[in-house]
């Protein structure tokens, strides 16, 4: 059997496991005294794990910065951040908490020092300017199990409102010198974070293992990612204490990020962008209440225009390990994984678009611009009536 040609980008030096954020103050010191530490709105500063963190930098001479985000980053705030800090003397950049600490944290260590607007950088909504760098080393330390933004290469910035977007900032410059993936940080997460981001980690498992770029060794990977979600989400979710399903999250979610920078996503993906800047709906929460219909969506599509497509022996594979059926025809196996995903939704709480004010008279702006980057490593083009099928059943 021939292997499919691909190419594998850059990725970050991971270190993996329980209890690796106390390798951070010395991982951090091999790049200077001088730090950045880019967190949340709060939620970390109220943690144990905050006096650790800033006691360790310490004990390795370290002076350090703290940049709190609120909320979702937008390009205002990564360039007013970089003015205020371009004359501080900052040698590495640590980006601790969900994606958006992320994002932002990387777009901020590709700014420091060339000192321009991201927007000059930012797809689809700048002059595109090709990024020449330096970035200012970066430190990835998610403690969220969602984005995976720790492994890859984009940093997605939004402005919210009738004219806004979601785009990405995105080069192999901005890749995190080092990605610790610690699962005890995720013993902080409320319920409700667990299960959106959790399902946006799923998600671009799902839409990786699918899309038109897929390769063998990205396959593999988010087989394991999906494996580990399937037996860890709901587990910890109910029981964030659970460290088992703690591993097998962060491991989900560390994959997903790995998966997504090499091939792409899809559809959900695809409306989830205008949904995030049109509405003030969480980013996972988009991707986790859409996944279901659209998976629906894709396969019929697939059924009707292409039945001979690799990706629906695909679904069905991944509706064997999600139902634990392996006898199940490609049929029966395209059911099952629709209604185990339905039912995640179902017991994770996931709100309706209706929820955060989407009406059906907004669904064909959402649908003319869904057809992003995302979009265009769908297993299948989806006309416009189907795009607004997957919207329709959950407002």
């Amino acid at each position: 059997m021939r292997m499919t040609e691909f190419s594998l980008s850059r990725l970050p030096r991971i270190e993996f496991g329980a209890r690796v954020l106390a390798k951070l103050p010395a991982i951090a010191r091999g790049y200077g005294a001088h730090a950045l530490l880019v967190t949340g709105a709060g939620s970390l500063k109220s943690s144990p794990f905050w006096p650790a963190v800033t006691a360790g930098l310490t004990a390795q001479g370290i002076s350090w910065l703290h940049l709190a985000i609120p909320g979702e980053p937008s390009p205002q705030m990564v360039d007013e951040a970089v003015r205020a800090l371009r004359t501080e003397p900052v040698d590495v950049v640590i980006g601790i908490g969900g994606g958006s600490a992320l994002d932002a944290a990387k777009a901020i260590a590709g700014l420091l020092k060339p000192g321009n607007s991201v927007m000059d950088h930012l797809e689809g909504v700048g002059p595109g300017l090709p990024y020449a760098g330096p970035a200012t080393p970066f430190i990835a330390v998610p403690t969220t199990a969602g984005t995976g933004s720790e492994a890859t290469k984009n940093a997605v910035l939004s402005v919210q409102g009738m004219d806004g977007f979601k785009k990405s900032f995105r080069d192999e410059k901005l890749v995190a010198e080092v990605a610790l993936v610690d699962p005890d940080l995720l013993a902080t997460c409320p319920p409700a974070v667990i299960a959106a981001n959790g399902m946006d980690a799923f998600t671009q498992l799902l839409e990786s293992f699918v899309s038109s770029r897929a390769a063998p060794l990205t396959d593999s990977l988010a087989w394991g990612g999906m494996k580990a979600a399937r037996d860890g989400l709901l587990a910890l979710y109910a029981d964030a204490d659970d460290a088992m399903a703690r591993e097998r999250m962060a491991y989900a979610a560390l994959v997903s990020g790995i998966t997504l920078a090499q091939v792409g996503l899809g559809s959900v993906h695809g409306l989830a962008a205008p949904l995030g800047a049109f509405f003030p709906i969480p980013h996972g929460v988009a991707c986790g209440t859409l996944v279901a219909m659209a998976t629906r969506i894709n396969i019929k599509a697939l059924r009707t225009r292409e039945p001979a497509h690799p990706a629906l022996e695909k679904y069905a594979q991944v509706g064997r390990l999600l139902s634990k059926q392996g006898n199940l025809d490609q049929e029966a196996a395209h059911a099952a994984l629709v209604d185990t995903l339905g039912a995640w939704t179902r017991e994770l709480g996931l709100p309706t678009l209706a929820h955060y004010g989407v009406t059906p008279a907004d669904i064909p702006r959402i649908v003319a611009d869904s057809r992003g980057s995302s979009m265009k490593t769908n297993p299948v083009l989806l006309e416009d009536r189907e795009i607004a099928a997957i919207l329709a059943t959950r407002i």
